[in-house]
């Protein structure tokens, strides 16, 4: 398993995922990491992957690196979700085999799932039912890229785990009112809204849909709890027991909230205090995503934030975005 000594590679170290994994780590004590910015590699650019890995030889891989995005996102940029995802999950994983990196941790969502999956999540519903339509080509690069691993295991004895974290938020969020996903853009929505003296803030959808949030720097410590898990216990995760017949593990809290009620929580906690409106004109996504997290829970791990003041520390992030790009300038 990975010591404090070894060289870790982190794709996409920048985001909100990867930056939360190299916190995690430099936490725990390891130093030897390596990573590259997009303008350094491009990691759509098979050759380019494939000079990198030769060179560099990381030992242990974090594939955080992803084009993500909201409904709206996904809406509009179909095609680049899907190929701008597979073309980064076929090189990095390739290349890894080539190199001999000893484990690989590939991050996904809970995306993959069938819309109208049974709650909460099992890893072993992949593939049992018809997608949601307005992510299905990122989640079909997603589950390409589960596949992937577990082709690449049994081929050639690689020990690839994919991970799927459920909704993230935190520290390095996007917080574009179209583009991000929904926490974050109810946090600058609603921060907008107060700092302009609006008497109301309009939120898509009905409300009613649930969705489980999970704080970045719990889901990187989950992941780095994984890839530091002793020989047995870790391709245990590779070669689960049926019916589950992939190399995945769910990371998420266990909790869930309607997007109603996070409307509610994120206005009291940015301090709002007009009315929430509900568009429900726009698109509400999957019903309900819920993930069963028995099984990380098993393998000694489960998430320490609540929901409440990890929003709290978000906001602050936030906060510190704004007045370093002075969009906050002269606001309270």
């Amino acid at each position: 398993m990975m010591d404090l000594s070894s060289k870790i590679y982190i794709a996409g170290h920048r985001g909100l995922v990867g930056s939360a994994i190299v916190r995690s780590l430099k936490r725990h004590g390891f130093e030897n990491l390596v990573f590259r910015t997009h303008a350094e590699l491009d990691l759509t650019d098979q050759h380019a992957v494939a000079a990198f890995f030769e060179s560099e030889r990381p030992e242990y891989a974090f594939l955080a690196a992803a084009k993500v995005g909201g409904i709206h996102a996904n809406n509009t940029y179909p095609a680049e979700f899907i190929l701008s995802n597979l073309s980064i999950q076929a090189n990095v994983i390739h290349a890894s085999w080539k190199s001999n990196v000893k484990r690989l941790l590939f991050l996904g969502s809970s995306c993959i799932y069938p819309r109208d999956c049974p709650q909460p999540i099992k890893e072993e519903y992949l593939l049992t039912g018809p997608l949601e339509k307005t992510n299905r080509p990122y989640a079909v690069a997603k589950i390409a890229g589960v596949e992937m691993c577990d082709a690449y295991n049994r081929q050639y004895g690689t020990k690839y785990l994919a991970a799927m974290p459920t909704n993230l938020y935190g520290p390095g969020d996007h917080y574009d009112l179209q583009n991000s996903h929904v926490l974050p853009a109810l946090i600058r929505k609603f921060h907008e809204a107060k700092t302009g003296g609006e008497s109301e803030v309009v939120v898509w959808g009905t409300g009613t849909p649930r969705r489980e949030f999970l704080y970045s720097e719990d889901m990187a410590d989950a992941c780095v709890h994984l890839m530091r898990l002793p020989d047995d216990r870790f391709e245990s995760l590779l070669k689960p027991d049926p019916p589950l017949s992939f190399p995945l593990i769910n990371i998420g809290c266990g909790e869930d909230i309607s997007i109603r009620e996070l409307a509610e929580l994120v206005s009291k906690i940015v301090g709002f205090a007009g009315k929430i409106v509900q568009d429900a004109s726009k698109p509400d996504g999957t019903p309900r995503k819920l993930l069963d997290v028995s099984r990380l829970n098993a393998m000694g791990w489960k998430a320490e934030m609540s929901l409440a003041e990890g929003i709290e520390m978000a906001y602050a992030d936030y906060l510190g975005h704004e007045a370093m790009s002075g969009r906050g300038a002269n606001r309270t």
